[in-house]
């Protein structure tokens, strides 16, 4: 905590025997307040959050207190609104402050201007900011992660040279496969210049062509120890090498953003060289099985093989044999083949006669003559239904010109009958659409009159 620089003046004397100075007390309160402001103008203080309140102006009042004192404290909203988190009783904070005094009650107090968690709380937000930010980046996407080779034969560790993880890792790789090649890259794992050189470590690491994948490594401790490995330079490191890179920082309930940045998370830096190391002994038993599996296979093979040659053996005969088969066998595919070739041509000449029938029955003038009685036929069927066609027409043309003469008007008009019209050529069917003097026609059925009306009667009938 920063020590407070502290201002004095020169206070007069008072004479006993001149007349007493008498305050009220709100001057008296007014001159304490001076007193602290001058000689105490801005403080750093740390301390516990107790009796919290939050009223609804927006204020915040609260005591800082640490094992043997407290003091009152006033955050005013302007000031608050800027503290990124919400202030609880029991939260150790750090505060920038003002001394002075309620003058209203007389009481001193802190005016708190700015507010930060104190200790492990801050180390926490940062942690917790850190991991949203690079997480939001795709930096622990499971995508992105290397695969650790299943077969390592020189593995690099990035940890301090003096530190109690290098030595289990290299206690766990001498037991379980010595004839790994380590290679250690010393660096700083705690403190302000640690970060740096992990960076660099991780760089000379990268840059060593015979390494397979690289340990990043260190013992346990508080957060505030395990800091260097939640700095996001070493982070963006990690992410950035080209070797896959397992994280064994701390116990196994200790995390960092370098777990989650890196290809594989081993909870010990013990586990982390057991899981690029195979176990020799195992190997060994491994290797002895499959060398007796060898040596069965191969008795197997060996007594195969005799009973294979044996076989050949029995089966192998002299040449003269052998030649006498070959003739013998020659003389059956001489008789098969003449036996074939007389039986090929009398099938050819089946197959020719066969075709001379079938063109014989295939001659034109069968098929013309077969043609020209179609056409005799079709032309019979022809010439048989136009004529039913016209007798069944004339019949129906005298039945309709019976049933047009029944209808007829000149029918009608034979027998008496008259079509008279008015000059417009319109039928008279009514008295009333003639007048006095209007000329008509009168059809008859041998011609027409021309007719004048004098007179007309236009009662109804009866």
């Amino acid at each position: 905590m920063t020590l407070p620089i502290i201002y004095t003046y020169n206070r007069p004397m008072i004479d006993q025997n001149t007349e007493r100075q008498i305050f009220s007390i709100s001057e008296l309160n007014r001159r304490v307040r001076q007193l602290l402001e001058l000689n105490l103008p801005i403080l750093w203080v740390e301390g516990e959050i107790s009796n919290f309140a939050c009223p609804s102006s927006g204020h915040w009042y609260l005591s800082l207190k640490d094992k043997s004192a407290q003091v009152r404290c006033a955050m005013f909203r302007n000031a608050n609104q800027r503290v990124k988190f919400r202030p609880e009783n029991g939260m150790q904070v750090l505060v920038r402050c003002k001394p002075g005094i309620y003058e209203d009650r007389g009481e001193y107090q802190l005016i708190v201007e700015h507010m930060e968690e104190a200790g492990f709380g801050a180390l926490q937000r940062q942690f917790e900011q850190l991991k949203a930010k690079l997480s939001a980046e795709g930096l622990f996407d499971a995508n992105n992660k290397r695969p650790i080779p299943s077969s390592i034969g020189h593995i690099g560790v990035v940890t301090s040279p003096t530190g109690a993880a290098v030595k289990d890792i290299l206690s766990v790789l001498k037991r379980r496969f010595p004839a790994i090649k380590v290679s250690i890259f010393p660096t700083a794992v705690q403190g302000d210049d640690a970060p740096a050189q992990i960076v660099n470590a991780l760089t000379d690491a990268n840059g060593c062509e015979q390494l397979n994948a690289l340990i990043v490594s260190r013992g346990g401790g508080s957060l505030e120890d395990l800091w260097s490995f939640n700095s996001e330079t070493v982070a963006r490191a990690i992410a950035a090498s080209r070797l896959p890179i397992i994280s064994a920082v701390g116990h196994e309930v200790d995390f960092t953003i370098a777990d989650f940045v890196a290809d594989l998370r081993a909870p010990t830096p013990s586990a982390a060289a057991e899981l690029v190391s195979p176990d020799s002994q195992q190997i060994q038993k491994q290797f002895y099985r499959l060398q007796q599996m060898l040596s069965e296979s191969l008795q197997r093979n060996l007594i195969g093989f005799k009973q294979q040659l044996t076989h050949l053996q029995k089966r192998l005969q002299h040449p003269g044999s052998k030649l006498q088969q070959q003739a013998q066998l020659l003389d059956h595919l001489d008789i098969r083949l003449v036996r074939a070739m007389q039986n090929k041509l009398k099938e050819s000449q089946q197959k020719s006669n066969q075709l001379v029938d079938h063109l014989r029955i295939q001659t034109p003038k069968k098929q013309i003559q077969d043609g020209n009685r179609q056409i005799t036929d079709s032309l019979k069927k022809l010439i048989k239904a136009i004529t039913q066609k016209q007798q069944s027409m004339q019949l129906k043309l005298k039945q309709n010109m019976h049933l047009l003469d029944t209808v007829s008007p000149l029918k009608t008009l034979s027998r008496g009958y008259a079509v008279i019209r008015n000059s417009d050529g319109e039928v008279v069917n009514s008295v009333s659409k003639v007048s006095h003097d209007d000329c008509l026609t009168g059809q008859l059925a041998d011609g027409e009159l021309l007719l004048k009306l004098t007179d007309k009667n236009n009662k109804t009938l009866g």
